[in-house]
């Protein structure tokens, strides 16, 4: 039975059509997922269907009593909301049949009615609603989006604008309507909430229409699809991956089919003209009777929409250099920012980051929840904010390229045309061109910044990324705003592109499809994790944590400390200096934090089993050779730091697979293990030493 149906709806925004004779409907228990391009018309469709606004024609039923909630993608307060003492109370409000049931129950318990059959009924139904356990459901819904105990006490006015979405999402969770209409409600949660969020959406008995761009919470969430384009709507039963699987093979039938109408067509055409020149005017008749009705049956293929193009070199400078083999490496890094002026100035620490380390063609994902310092990482990376302490050093040849989050920044310019000319000296038709590919084309260069939409401006924004040609790309958000489309077009330039790249992201599909590697950022430390997106939330259902990453490599760290005096004492085990003690003539200090944490690695072996070997056997030292010259001895440099980055993060890898209870149960995966960590660990004493002969070579 339907709750809600759509007949011949129509919007129109002056001669222009949005929405043209749109038929459908929703079901009780339905779940359905609205896609399309930006402009397709998606919120407006929602609004109509929301009783927000009303249609230029068709009709809008709704079934009798039905309750109705709206997410818009910016949230606009009310004045109940906004005068609550709490944040808390004001998500509660959003049960207000309960709370007034509440009230009625507590009215009649004081008038000695609690023995009557209207006081029972009344408290049956505020039971079976859930008004005992609503507290409870207020703080797990603030909790799962995010709040903490300390913001839920906070008065709603001090809520930020993203703060404020998720607060409203809340107390929508909590009103449980009928029918929930969501706009884009993934654009201001972390990765926990969405997961969060996805599961609340799983179990919810009401039904649901969530217009989204992101690819894994349609997958996560809905059932059907309803598809906006070219003004029209097209059902679709399954997930997002299944409706993609149907669309292609629609649009390919499509395609097949017009271009065999299109050769009948050309046929009938020619043999007409046969006709006619033979004077055999009933078979011509004929053949003009068969093209009347091919053109009346005629179906046009679908138009192929416009697709972003990213270029693989800059608009000016040609294209990137190649860069060192370690691209950026990270060393006792302290990030955070300094508090206003009228707070002294006193630095606000946000993250430590140990050690890290990326290398050319690296593409690395940096994770963790809001407010955790993804961003003030990426910035103190691009150099927007200094550094608390520590140090972080670029290799050869880096060009970097920065895509900031915070977009509200002025950009230079009126118009779009006028922002890429100021940025850099080209021609206005060069300009043009180059706009093309990021689909600003004709007139829509001369639209002005100010006016831009979301997806407009992050268009943008990756048009004036890439006027300089980069080998390092440092994207914070880069599919904020951006259609599916766009997204994939993302997707398949990084794909490609031999760059190296940091990306802050809460896209899943996008963090799964594109990085290998991942940087976790939680509880105010970094830690590298080997392996892409599902790799590191299997890890983390298994109980992998920051904090637990970082204390087992403390933990390697120390044990090799202790190796190290040991083996300076009877200067037999290995010949590896203890750490700070052996310099060069020149003064350069002969430690390097992949040569501490390898010497750890060789002495503690794996932590906790017994399994693995305590020691590696030393391979016998490279000889002294005479000085290098500083290119040669930058060169040998570059290789030696590359094989230590590379031998260190594969036996973390392994210590981390050897912690694992599912490996520690098995045995012939257990001897796997830890063999090739045997095997690593001689590999890393060797790399160990030589990179020790090569120091004492050094110019």
């Amino acid at each position: 039975m339907s709750i809600l149906r759509l007949e011949g709806v129509h919007r129109e925004v002056g001669t222009f059509v949005i929405l043209d004779s749109i038929t459908a409907s929703i079901a009780l228990g339905d779940r359905v997922g609205l896609v399309g391009p930006n402009g397709a018309g998606k919120t407006t469709l929602l609004r109509i269907a929301a009783g927000l606004d009303e249609p230029d024609a068709g009709t809008v039923s709704r079934k009798r009593d039905l309750t109705i909630g709206m997410l818009a993608q910016e949230a606009h307060l009310d004045a109940k909301f906004m005068v609550a003492p709490d944040v808390r109370a004001a998500v509660r409000h959003g049960a207000s049949h309960l709370e007034a049931m509440a009230v009625e129950l507590e009215a009649l318990e004081r008038a000695h009615l609690s023995t009557e059959p209207a006081y029972e009924a009344l408290q049956h139904r505020f039971e079976g609603l859930g008004g005992y356990t609503l507290d409870q459901r207020v703080d797990e819904a603030l909790g799962g989006l995010g709040f903490s105990v300390a913001d839920m006490s906070r008065p709603p006015s001090s809520l930020s604008g993203g703060e404020q979405t998720r607060a409203t999402l809340a107390r929508l969770v909590i009103a449980a309507p009928d029918l929930l209409f969501l706009d884009e409600p993934t654009n201001h949660l972390d990765l926990g909430a969405l997961e969060w969020l996805e599961d609340h959406l799983r179990r919810r008995h009401g039904s649901l229409l969530v217009a989204s761009h992101d690819r894994a919470f349609l997958d996560a969430t809905v059932n059907r699809i309803w598809e906006l384009r070219d003004r029209k709507l097209t059902v679709f039963r399954g997930d997002y991956s299944s409706y993609h699987r149907q669309r292609e093979e629609r649009d390919a039938f499509a395609a097949k089919s017009a271009d065999t109408q299109e050769q009948q067509i050309a046929r009938e055409r020619e043999l007409v003209q046969t006709y006619r020149s033979h004077r055999k005017m009933a078979k011509m008749h004929e053949h003009e009777a068969r093209l009347e009705r091919l053109l009346a049956g005629k179906q046009d293929a679908p138009k192929s929409s416009r697709k972003l193009r990213l270029p693989g070199s800059g608009l000016v400078g040609g294209g990137p250099v190649r860069s060192g083999e370690i691209v950026i490496r990270i060393e006792d890094l302290s990030v955070g920012y300094l508090r206003a002026l009228g707070a002294h100035g006193d630095p606000v620490l946000v993250a430590n980051a140990p050690f890290l380390a990326a290398r050319r063609g690296d593409r690395i994902g940096i994770v963790g929840p809001n407010g955790a310092g993804k961003t003030t990482l990426l910035r103190t990376i691009a150099g927007e904010l200094p550094p608390l302490d520590g140090a972080i050093s670029f290799g050869h040849g880096v060009q970097l390229g920065y895509l900031a989050q915070l977009r509200a920044a002025a950009i230079p310019g009126a118009t779009v045309l006028d922002a890429l000319l100021e940025s850099v000296p080209v021609t206005p038709g060069e300009a043009r061109g180059y706009l093309a590919r990021f689909l600003f084309r004709g007139e829509d260069v001369f639209k002005e910044v100010r006016l831009l939409s979301g997806g407009e401006r992050s268009r943008l924004e990756l048009a004036l990324l890439g006027v300089m040609p980069s080998n390092v790309y440092l994207l914070d958000e880069p599919t904020n705003h951006l259609d599916v489309v766009a997204r994939e077009a993302i997707e398949t330039f990084l794909l490609e592109t031999p760059a190296t790249m940091l990306v802050v992201s809460h896209d899943r599909r996008f963090l799964d499809t594109v990085c290998e590697r991942l940087w976790v950022v939680d509880g105010g430390a970094v830690a590298p994790f080997d392996g892409g997106y599902r790799a590191w939330r299997a890890a983390v259902a298994d109980g992998w944590t920051v904090a637990s990453a970082l204390e087992q490599e403390a933990r390697r760290l120390h044990g090799g400390a202790r190796a190290a005096r040991s083996a300076s004492v009877d200067g037999k085990a290995s010949g590896l200096p203890a750490a700070g003690a052996a310099r060069s003539k020149g003064g350069r200090s002969a430690t390097h934090p992949a040569v501490t944490a390898g010497a750890a690695g060789a002495a503690a072996g794996s932590s906790g089993n017994g399994a693995a070997p305590e020691a590696s056997p030393r391979l016998a030292r490279p000889p002294r050779g005479p000085k290098l010259s500083k290119d040669a001895y930058r060169r040998q440099r570059e290789l030696a730091d590359a094989e230590l980055t590379r031998l260190n993060l594969r036996r973390n890898h392994l210590e981390l697979e050897l912690s694992r209870p599912a490996v520690q149960s098995n045995f012939i995966e257990l001897r796997r293990v830890t063999s090739e960590l045997a095997d690593v660990n001689v590999a890393l004493a060797s790399a160990e030493d030589a990179w020790l002969a090569l120091e004492e070579r050094a110019p």
